[in-house]
């Protein structure tokens, strides 16, 4: 809002002193702003959330409600190049594949990998004993 005024107040002063068209770009340029906020906004809105027990690896896709289920004795996390040269993080069990923390920069996703290595290990430590 606050850049909205700031572009419609310097519309206001370049049409006072002669430039007729300041107000149609300051009003076509505030739209452009408005709608690339927006769509940023959406897209900050990923998420996903993994919850790990004995029985079940789950990962929900928020928004969206999916909802994949794995077994942690024989699901397997690994990294993966991707097309793009993008590493990207899998988790695989029985042919299934789900590619999990896209929208995470390079370093998280590999904290991501160490994170549930360590989790699926004590899981199926536990299990066995």
């Amino acid at each position: 809002m606050l850049l909205v005024a700031l572009a419609l107040t310097t519309a206001v002063l370049g049409a006072w002193q002669g430039n007729v068209f300041a107000p149609l770009f300051a009003l076509v340029e505030s739209s452009a702003v408005a709608i690339a906020l927006c769509v940023a906004w959406q897209a900050g809105d990923r998420s996903e959330r993994i919850t790990l027990d004995e029985t079940s690896l789950e990962v929900q896709s928020l928004p969206g409600r999916r909802r994949v289920c794995f077994q942690p004795y024989w699901v397997r996390v690994r990294m993966d190049e991707g097309e793009s040269g993008c590493r990207r993080l899998l988790l695989s069990s029985h042919g299934r594949e789900l590619e999990i923390g896209g929208f995470l920069a390079e370093q998280e996703r590999v904290e991501l990998l160490r994170k549930l290595k360590v989790l699926l290990e004590g899981v199926n430590d536990q299990s066995r004993g």
